[in-house]
């Protein structure tokens, strides 16, 4: 029997918006956590940083303030302390080059696969997501000229899903909430979220003073608004997100 052609005339346009394409770069690094490479990585989030762009020289010119952003770099983190090892997951629109890493340091060579997925309106999706929960509050010192807001952290769990929940947008909704805040382009029940509040990172290098409260965040999100959904698995949710913050893993 042949294969007869697909007749199109009658076969119903997608409608706009209602599906969206992410295709980008994981790459899985395990370190030895022993290690003094991984151990100094581990102990300022500078040095974490520096560990993940190292993968990415010579894509952007020298010096570029955004080069991070440039490149789509997202990074998270975990460390299991029973088996000294810290597994880095690192998000990028182009391919990254491992070879400056220390071979001594890896427990196994880093894995890259390229992710290429279509979400649609009403896809579940498994979430994990290390998110920087901060709100930004008026400066003591606000006056003429001087009215950008000082940064709090959320170390309570409350308050941290209450940061989340303001991202979350349901069905019809903007992409933008009316007070700025940028949505992630998908709901969840927000009670059936697992909440863990982690230790911060902080750096005494060039950025001294630098304090990254952090909360790591797991469940299902239901997609809503697909262009979005994709532009915040490309982009990552929050601030924080040169120091491992912010990229939403989905399964």
């Amino acid at each position: 029997m042949g294969h007869h052609p697909v007749n199109t005339a009658h076969t119903k346009p997608v409608p706009a918006g209602t599906t969206a394409r992410l295709v980008t770069t994981h790459t899985l690094i395990t370190l030895d956590a022993r290690h003094p490479f991984t151990a100094k990585s581990l102990l300022d989030a500078q040095d974490m940083h520096r560990t993940v762009m190292s993968g990415f020289q010579g894509w952007v010119d020298d010096g570029s303030r955004d080069a991070r952003a440039q490149m789509s770099v997202l990074s998270s983190w975990a460390l299991d302390l029973r088996n000294a090892r810290l597994s880095l997951v690192v998000q990028s629109a182009v391919p990254g080059d491992w070879s400056r890493l220390p071979r001594a340091a890896l427990t196994e060579a880093p894995e890259s696969l390229v992710v290429d997925r279509t979400f649609r309106v009403g896809d579940r999706v498994d979430f994990r997501t290390v998110v920087n929960p901060v709100t930004s509050r008026p400066s003591p010192a606000a006056g003429p000229g001087r009215s950008r807001g000082v940064r709090v952290g959320h170390t309570r769990p409350e308050l941290v899903k209450t940061w989340f929940a303001r991202r979350l947008q349901a069905a019809g909704e903007p992409a933008v909430a009316p007070d700025g805040v940028v949505r992630i382009g998908a709901e969840a029940d927000i009670e059936r979220l697992a909440l863990r509040v982690l230790p911060k990172v902080s750096s005494h290098q060039a950025h001294k003073g630098l304090r990254i409260v952090r909360a790591e965040i797991r469940g299902v999100l239901r997609v809503t608004d697909p262009e979005t959904f994709v532009g915040a698995l490309s982009q990552g949710v929050g601030h924080g997100r040169a120091y491992s913050c912010g990229l939403i893993l989905v399964r």
